[in-house]
């Protein structure tokens, strides 16, 4: 398996396929870069050399018991970038991958990033507090913290068999393989590390990521989403973008790139160009 060491002994799993412009690919939680399989592919085929990496804890990545939180995780990216010389890159995140895009790309040294894109994702911040009356309440997460600790195999195959992919919506059309798979992922990773990042995806504030970056970015976010609602979320997050895009998607779900990868990837494919 392909690694890199961080500074602080971590072992970071990647996968890098092609040659061209790089295009690296940021995972939710509490899954892998495995998440991104058929964006991976089909950018290989477009011409573009394709990387993603398993988030420290997660994944194929060492099971940490500390530096799950986002400083490290856009750090343990300048590593990945300084390792693999990823220059005029474009970087796309979802969920909590979106999260860690927006950390990164405002630390980013020069000449690494070209573009980001921000799917679902969860900036500006989720919980709700007198700045952000929008927000979910912190019991929700305190909520998804006993979860994980009481019976994290079945909390991982009901998020993805309810409102991750809609799957919960009337007719809407289940796939027990991609269920299966979103469990797969989040069971390869550390239970310490997954309970830890609850806290990382919620409560980290991304405000002054958002306005300190320079580079073109593309806020895309179905107006389904259950996981990340959309309107305290992608709307938000473009106006403090100083060259921000909004691509609303109706009726789609937060899994948006499993569930509809042919609108997702055209679009996606559509920005990178322009």
């Amino acid at each position: 398996m392909a690694t890199i060491t961080t500074t602080d002994g971590t072992e970071i799993f990647y996968k890098d396929w092609g040659s061209g412009q790089p295009i690296v690919f940021h995972h939710g939680w509490p899954l892998s870069a495995d998440d991104w399989d058929n964006q991976m592919l089909f950018f290989l085929h477009q011409g573009y050399r394709v990387i993603a990496h398993d988030r420290r804890g997660h994944g194929r990545s060492t099971q940490t018991a500390y530096g799950n939180e986002m400083d490290t995780y856009a750090d343990d990216v300048v590593e990945l970038a300084r390792a693999l010389d990823l220059k005029n890159a474009i970087h796309i995140g979802h969920s909590t991958g979106g999260g860690e895009v927006a950390r990164y790309v405002a630390r980013a040294e020069p000449g690494r990033v070209a573009k980001a894109v921000l799917i679902g994702a969860v900036p500006p911040i989720m919980v709700k507090s007198d700045k952000n009356p929008g927000g979910l309440p912190i019991e929700v997460f305190d909520g998804f913290r006993a979860a994980v600790a009481e019976n994290r195999a079945q909390f991982y195959m009901d998020v993805p068999a309810g409102p991750f992919y809609g799957f919960n919506r009337p007719n809407a059309k289940i796939s027990q393989s991609v269920i299966d798979n979103w469990w797969r992922q989040g069971m390869m990773g550390g239970i310490k590390a997954q309970y830890d990042c609850i806290k990382a995806f919620s409560e980290t504030d991304f405000t002054e990521d958002l306005k300190k970056i320079e580079v073109p970015t593309l806020v895309m976010h179905g107006d389904d989403d259950q996981i990340v609602p959309f309107a305290d979320s992608a709307p938000l997050s473009v106006k403090l973008l100083k060259h921000g895009t909004l691509k609303v998607y109706e009726g789609l779900p937060h899994g948006l790139c499993t569930t509809h990868p042919d609108i997702v990837n055209a679009d996606l494919l559509t920005f990178i160009k322009g």
